[in-house]
């Protein structure tokens, strides 16, 4: 990352900020001369994500919830040009145990993010959606973003159903948007806890020397898409706007086990894999058509899986 001291283009706030995908955004934007406001409540996401940014760049943090009815004055005080949603429930697991609370954060939330741009008179808003649980089992494979959404989980219908209320303020209310699906992210920061991404779940274990769990058989495919791919796709999608929808990922499918194995060998571990039960709300595979970002927006993944995978394992090697 090359960071400068150049006068600051425009003001943009980034929801979820201090996260794994956020803060690579923040880094983007601070490379790019914004200056940069970060809302967060902190529930998972970490300063210390966000050290470089904050050293070199001007960012700020307020620590606080997208619910909150306090967001309307954060933002107007603010004044941003531009804001990136991303801030969310993201666990597919933690919304089929909780549905309640995947939609007051999910939707509820972006609908008191939505009134908060509105009445600050905010131009454009890009949301960070999901492609890898807004199509369903019977997507056809690679998938385009026009194939009938059946999602598997509530976590899946919670971001259809943002998407739907952005379409709505944009008729209503004039808010300009542009929406982002990406795949399977993975790359450096990535929480390697719980519900963590899987790449960061099986790199953090191989360097521990432990065996990870394989929820089902490992057959089971994902597209995986590297984080600075995506941060740029964020960037392209802002510039743009015009209520576009962007599936953003590789269209190559991989599976869990390929995935274990190529960490693995990256990391040198010879353990395997313990196996668990498939998880509900799932799909058993998933990969996402990408034609209309590369013909819109000139976006194309540039981070092979193995060039993202080593990048991962050392920086975990190194944190």
């Amino acid at each position: 990352m090359i960071w400068t001291r150049s006068p600051t283009q425009g003001r943009a706030l980034v929801t979820g900020g201090a996260g794994f995908l956020g803060s690579s955004l923040v880094d983007r934007l601070v490379a790019d001369r914004w200056e940069v406001l970060v809302v967060d409540d902190l529930s998972s996401g970490r300063l210390s994500r966000l050290a470089d940014a904050r050293r070199f760049g001007k960012v700020s943090v307020h620590q606080l919830d997208i619910r909150s009815e306090h967001l309307a004055a954060a933002v107007a005080k603010f004044g941003p040009d531009r804001i990136f949603h991303l801030a969310a429930q993201t666990s597919v697991a933690v919304s089929v145990a909780d549905p309640g609370l995947d939609a007051e954060i999910n939707i509820t939330g972006t609908l008191n993010l939505l009134e908060a741009a509105r009445l600050a008179g905010v131009p454009r808003l890009v949301f960070a959606s999901t492609g890898g649980a807004i199509y369903g089992r019977d997507a056809p494979l690679p998938t385009p973003e026009d194939t009938p959404k059946h999602p598997e989980s509530p976590y899946g219908l919670s971001k259809l159903v943002a998407e739907q209320f952005l379409d709505m303020w944009k008729r209503l209310r004039d808010l300009d948007y542009a929406v982002v699906r990406p795949a399977n992210i993975y790359g450096p920061r990535q929480d390697s806890s719980g519900e963590g991404g899987v790449m960061a779940i099986f790199a953090r274990a191989c360097m521990d020397r432990t065996r990870p769990t394989i929820f089902g058989t490992g057959n089971d495919t994902r597209d995986y898409v590297y984080v600075e791919d995506v941060v740029d796709a964020l960037v392209l999608a802002g510039e743009r706007g015009g209520g576009g929808v962007y599936n953003i990922g590789t269209g190559t499918e991989t599976s869990t086990l390929d995935v274990f194995k190529a960490v693995a060998r990256e990391a040198r571990f010879g353990g395997g894999a313990n196996h668990g039960p498939p998880r509900a709300g799932d799909v058993p595979r998933s990969a996402l058509e990408c034609s209309r970002a590369r013909r819109d927006l000139d976006w194309r993944p540039r981070t092979s899986l193995e060039e993202g995978i080593k990048a991962t394992v050392s920086w975990f090697a190194e944190n």
